[in-house]
Order: C-alpha cells, then structure tokens, then sequence
C-alpha cells in the first residue's frame, strides 16, 4: 500500500506547487482600470454612426436595383 502513495504525494505536490505559481501570476499584475467614457464621446459616436446610416439609406433609394426588405 506504501508503494502507490509515493506517486500520489508526488501528484499532490505538482498539483500544489502549480496552484501556488497561478496565484502569485494572478497577484503579480494589478488590475487596470477601466477606460472611462464621457457622455459627449458617446454622444458624438452615435451622431456620426447616425450620419453613416442615413447616408447608406439615401444610396440605397437612389440604387433601384437592390432590393427593399
């Protein structure tokens, strides 16, 4: 019986040791903080996707040959 808790220490130690190494990975970096956005930079984002619409509507209604949905 003796014989097969040798490999099964072994085992649990690799097991450990490479828990042990993904911890101190994990805590080696800090977190970095979200990039944060202005109410203006969403504003003017959702102006200029907006403006692209339109656009791509109006090329759609002068081009007769693609069809309407």
């Amino acid at each position: 019986m003796s014989q097969r808790r040798g490999p099964v220490i072994r085992y649990g130690y690799g097991v450990g040791g490479a828990l042990l190494l993904m911890l101190a990975g994990c805590a080696g970096d800090p977190p970095k903080p979200a990039p944060t956005v202005t109410p203006e930079q969403v504003r003017t984002h959702a102006d200029k996707a907006f403006e692209k619409l339109k656009q791509e509507e109006q090329s759609r209604s002068a081009d007769p040959t693609v069809p309407r949905y």
